[in-house]
């Protein structure tokens, strides 16, 4: 209930127009065309959620100061497309499909793989482009994370519509990068890439991560949500395909939604990876300990892991060593 009621105010445009400064119920009811008494019942919910305030007299309503940083669309950290688009017109509508997921009635389920999903092209189209502005700062932290001074060459798998390969390379001048996704997907990268003015720095490549052909003779590797997106037995294939994409002495890096190695939380990861078995019924739910053993498995060294996005996804880091 508290999600609807942060989408709805998003979709209707509430955020938005308390960024110019404090407004009435009636104001606000002008400006976004919803009723007063429902709007006055919408604000009380999102004063509950410490989403808007009263102003001091009690006759209007401003944002909080993280809803003005987040939630305002002309904001430079402006999330609110990735939750208004992909989180309530997909994943909630999904959800209902949970049950079925959970028994492994998969032919109950219209997409039942990110490859079936993504086949669809409205679907494939609503999921990139609100998926790009939420990943835009994670990839921008991944790229500050490790020195890649050296490297010259990224493959980025399943690297959506690019926007971790154009953090990456805007940090590091000397790189250029691959992406590797579904053609619907990677249709849409070549936009992003294009209005990043990146197109000589990062091409694409249509195709599955499990079963294309991976570019050979990289520096480095990049997975974000990759490993959460294939079936269990799939992760044995993304490894080695990554160790023989790799150059000796080249660092893989996996960004994902993982719980802590007990699995006792946290809570926005352990939620995540339920809802997440609705698009991939047969995918593991994922702990740095279990993703480096995979990879010491492979011959990979110099793991490392570390925090992302504080409470929902991790990053594991390694090296192949050199021959």
């Amino acid at each position: 209930m508290a999600s609807k009621a942060l989408f709805s105010a998003l979709h209707i445009g509430v955020f938005d127009q308390l960024a110019e400064g404090p407004k009435t119920v009636g104001e606000l009811a002008e400006a976004t065309g919803a009723t007063e008494h429902a709007l006055e019942t919408l604000l009380t919910g999102l004063v509950s959620l410490d989403l808007v305030h009263p102003t001091s007299d009690g006759k209007a309503y401003k944002n909080a100061e993280d809803t003005n940083t987040f939630l305002v669309s002309t904001s430079r950290h402006y999330y609110g497309d990735y939750l208004r688009y992909q989180i309530d017109q997909q994943m909630y509508p999904f959800m209902d499909n949970l049950g079925h997921a959970i028994k492994g009635d998969t032919d109950k389920i219209e997409f039942d793989t990110y490859e079936t999903w993504m086949a669809d092209k409205e679907q494939a189209e609503i999921f990139s482009r609100s998926q790009h502005g939420g990943s835009l700062g994670p990839g921008a932290v991944v790229a500050k994370s490790w020195d890649l001074l050296d490297a010259r060459t990224l493959l980025d798998v399943g690297g959506g519509t690019g926007a971790f390969s154009i953090m990456m390379c805007k940090r590091y001048p000397e790189l250029k990068a691959t992406v590797l996704d579904f053609p619907n997907v990677v249709a849409l990268a070549e936009e992003y890439i294009a209005e990043a003015d990146m197109s000589d720095r990062i091409d694409v490549i249509g195709g599955n991560g499990l079963t294309s052909q991976w570019p050979a003779e990289r520096d480095v590797v990049l997975m974000s949500y990759l490993f959460s997106g294939v079936p269990a037995d799939g992760l044995e294939t993304l490894v080695k395909n990554t160790w023989a994409a790799l150059k000796p002495g080249g660092r893989v890096i996996i960004h994902d939604f993982m719980v802590d190695d007990d699995r006792t939380g946290p809570p926005l990861a352990a939620m995540w990876a339920l809802q997440h078995m609705v698009f991939t019924p047969r995918a593991a739910s994922l702990t740095p300990g279990r993703v480096m053993d995979l990879l010491k498995a492979q011959g990979f060294g110099d793991m490392e892991e570390k925090p992302l996005i504080p409470g929902l996804t991790r990053v594991v880091s390694a090296v192949k060593p050199q021959a």
